[in-house]
């Protein structure tokens, strides 16, 4: 997938890895970019539509649309779509980035699973259920979703969270299976530690960390590649693809080096000793 005069919607995209995919998918000349996030960062999209609409050197900018949304809201994501397509004519890729860190375990309250569940997994349900007629119509698009190292292995002091990840993983195979032979391309995005503001200060960060933290930059230029060699599994952080083999070849020995791992670093339970006492 070249994206070139493509139109692009990218969810999450006002700070972090969201706003380094923006950036990075602006050099690539698309047709226009539909960037959304939470009404919390109006003027931080603010701020990014005018850079990225803005010559650079004599290069004219990119046509980029800002839209508040809540993801977990599906009439919001169709909104999304619906105004990429009425602005740039079509959607040819989905960028269903956005994310949020509220970890917890199975004592962790129903709300807290239910939005984590909205945010990591419905949102990419949305973004499928709006774009794809359209993409198959056409016989080509492109979904790239926004998972985690966390979705292939594990996330030592979040349960919510890896759970999660695990099911947005799954959604992605599923929809590669049904709608691959009919031009639609799927990617999942899986990196661990990416120097964004949600991995600052977080309880058990220093797992993630372990084989180093990479910059968002780093990481939009690696979706780039990824998108254009079309890979299902895109991979920041490469260590994560033979950690993920070496799971499927002894499960019982990995869960063991698991544990002894969050004993090193001391963040078993973490999630549940943060919450205090009852």
């Amino acid at each position: 997938m070249k994206l070139n005069d493509r139109t692009v919607v990218i969810t999450g995209a006002a700070s972090g890895i969201g706003r380094a995919l923006a950036m990075r998918f602006a050099a690539e000349r698309p047709r226009g970019l539909v960037l959304a996030d939470l009404p919390r960062q109006h003027d931080a999209l603010g701020a990014l539509v005018e850079s990225i609409q803005s010559s650079q050197a004599g290069t004219p900018g990119v046509e980029a649309l800002a839209m508040t949304a809540d993801v977990g809201v599906e009439g919001d994501v169709r909104a999304l779509i619906a105004a990429g397509e009425k602005r740039f004519g079509q959607v040819d890729v989905v960028c269903s980035n956005a994310g949020l860190i509220r970890d917890g375990d199975e004592h962790t309250t129903d709300a807290d699973w239910q939005l984590n569940w909205q945010v990591h997994v419905m949102a990419h349900v949305y973004a499928a259920r709006a774009a794809v007629p359209g993409m198959r119509a056409r016989g080509e698009g492109y979904l790239l979703n926004t998972a985690s190292a966390a979705g292939l292995l594990t996330s030592l002091p979040s349960a919510t969270y890896a759970v999660t990840k695990h099911a947005a993983i799954a959604l992605a195979e599923w929809l590669s299976v049904q709608h691959g032979n009919h031009g639609i391309k799927v990617s999942v995005l899986c990196p661990q530690a990416v120097d964004t503001p949600m991995i600052q200060g977080r309880a058990g960060a220093s797992a993630a960390a372990n084989d180093g933290v990479i910059s968002a930059e780093a990481l939009a230029q690696c979706v780039v590649d990824g998108m254009d060699a079309e890979h299902f599994l895109i991979l920041p952080h490469p260590q994560v693809g033979e950690y993920f083999q070496r799971k499927g070849q002894d499960y019982d020995r990995w869960l063991n080096g698991m544990r002894r791992f969050a004993s090193r670093l001391g963040i078993e339970n973490e999630a549940t000793r943060a919450r205090g006492p009852k």
